[in-house]
């Protein structure tokens, strides 16, 4: 491939990931002012997976899933952010994220679009070790958020520790460590009135 049609694609795609600071999750930042956007949530993924790392299995490749927490919300440039706790919105979320993934990361060279759809991809199933770790840190991630602003998304919509609980298996079964503050932070939100019980 001609090297400047390469950079172009690639200049191009970058152009595209600007779209994600736009992206508004539901998340509140910890100091409740507002909601974090896509591209802070996948910079504080990133810099977990540095800080956490020690917790998990010693073989895991940390640079992929550097890598895969970077790239896994590119998809919501077209697909928007889901609410994990709407039953509604999560029935075609697959489909649209799918799509989504076959036309940013194919504005890449093709060998790049294959290295981050197939990460996307290992993402999504959530079965590889490293897709277990991004996994894990995409969870635990709004919880730490979410009792740091007192409850403040739990709240507003409705939210009981059950919920938390089953959306949270993969991270429960996770290092014994994490699992243990995970629990902490549920129990003690649902005493202090953060979630129901």
């Amino acid at each position: 491939m001609d090297k400047q049609k390469r950079l172009k694609e690639q200049m191009d795609f970058l152009l595209e990931l600007d779209k994600i600071k736009s992206i508004t999750r539901q998340t509140y930042l910890a100091n409740a002012t507002r909601k974090e956007n896509d591209a802070e949530h996948s910079w504080h993924l990133a810099v977990m997976a540095i800080v956490l790392h020690e917790y998990f299995d010693k073989d895991i490749d940390l640079l992929k899933v550097i890598k895969m927490v970077l790239m896994h919300d590119v998809v919501e440039i077209d697909a928007g952010d889901t609410f994990c706790y709407d039953a509604k919105a999560n029935e075609d979320k697959a489909e649209r994220e799918q799509k989504a993934a076959e036309r940013i990361y194919n504005i890449l060279p093709d060998d790049q679009a294959e290295q981050y759809k197939a990460l996307w991809y290992e993402f999504e199933e959530g079965k590889t070790k490293e897709a277990i770790f991004a996994n894990i840190l995409d969870r635990l991630q709004p919880i730490i958020l979410n009792f740091a602003t007192n409850g403040a998304l739990w709240i507003e919509n409705n939210i009981s520790q059950k919920q938390v609980l089953q959306r949270n298996q993969k991270t429960l079964s996770g290092p014994q460590e994490i699992a243990d503050y995970l629990m902490d932070i549920l129990n003690k939100a649902v005493e202090l009135g953060y979630l129901k019980k």
